[in-house]
């Protein structure tokens, strides 16, 4: 048998007023006359965010879910060029310890899908150095709760610019710079547009990465449309690891628009999966990738619950039979 486990990214349709994600443009920080006061401010904001993160997990704890995504944008300006002196972790860590006591405490997943300007790939050295900043910066969260920053991140491989031999190479060039702690916690994603399963497998093997299989993504983008005669090969990037393998779930909006995420799961699509891979992995972890977040997931759930071929073992996972 196998354990499915379901999460969901970053906000709640259920809990209101809980955005993790309130920000300032730097314009608005200029606005204020006095910097250190412009300063307090930013922290206030991310002292919010992570409020409302906290409240987002004790709503997970209390509804069965045990698999949640972070959203990048905690902290405001963050990685700001103007703003290089601001040590952005000091007035957050009580509150960072506590968020990773309540994770540990209900034994929860949680990670990261930092923003497409992420790029590992790129020609361009400040794009990579700022790529590398603020990879650094989800590092510098995750210890601040004192979760282990290992396989925490999931990224794209980057932008394919028409030739993507050479940019897969770039990314193996590009990774011999990056650190050590920031390569552990990297995880790699196919994409819907730019690089295949098959290409990500590629960089995956060769630098010992694990992937994190999107399964609408290979639908939308593929050479060879047979992604289960590579799954040995995905689960086998995961030996490694001492979380269970992670796939990324989600369903096209309409036949039109193949590539764009759909409010909910559809169930059907998503056992097509999990008949294929039922029994080559103990559990395996999906996180949902649609734009009505837990409702979704809650949704997926009670259709799932009519299922004969699954049994329940909690509020947001079951075992394959």
């Amino acid at each position: 048998m196998t354990i499915v486990r379901l999460g969901y990214v970053a906000m709640s349709m259920e809990l209101k007023n809980a955005s993790p994600s309130k920000t300032m443009t730097f314009a608005q920080f200029q606005k204020i006359g006095d910097r250190e006061s412009a300063i307090r401010k930013l922290e206030r904001i991310a002292l919010a965010n992570l409020e409302n993160t906290h409240r987002l997990l004790k709503h997970n704890a209390f509804s069965d879910i045990y698999f949640y995504r972070l959203t990048s944008r905690l902290i405001p300006l963050a990685n700001h060029a103007d703003l290089p002196d601001w040590d952005y972790i000091k007035p957050l860590k009580g509150k960072l310890h506590e968020i990773g006591e309540f994770v540990k405490k209900h034994n929860m997943r949680i990670d990261f899908h930092p923003d497409h300007f992420v790029v590992l790939n790129s020609s361009k050295i400040e794009v990579f150095k700022n790529s590398l900043k603020t990879l650094k910066m989800h590092y510098l969260l995750l210890r601040g709760m004192k979760v282990d920053p290992i396989h925490r991140c999931v990224l794209h491989v980057g932008g394919n610019y028409k030739e993507t031999d050479q940019s897969l190479e770039r990314f193996v060039d590009n990774w011999m710079s990056v650190p050590k702690a920031i390569q552990k916690m990297i995880m790699l994603e196919n994409d819907d547009t730019s690089f295949t399963l098959d290409d990500t497998l590629y960089l995956c093997e060769k630098l010992g990465i694990p992937l994190v299989f999107d399964y609408h993504h290979h639908l939308a983008h593929h050479e060879n449309e047979k992604w289960e005669e590579n799954w040995d090969r995905v689960v086998a990037t995961w030996k490694d690891s001492s979380l269970p393998i992670k796939m990324h779930i989600s369903s096209p909006k309409s036949e039109s628009a193949f590539r764009h995420h759909s409010d909910y799961v559809d169930i059907d699509m998503f056992f097509r999966f999990l008949r294929e891979i039922k029994g080559t992995v103990p559990q395996i972890d999906c996180m949902i990738e649609a734009k009505k977040k837990d409702e979704a997931l809650f949704t997926l759930i009670q259709e799932v619950k009519k299922r004969k071929d699954v049994e329940m073992m909690g509020g947001s996972s079951f075992y394959l039979k």
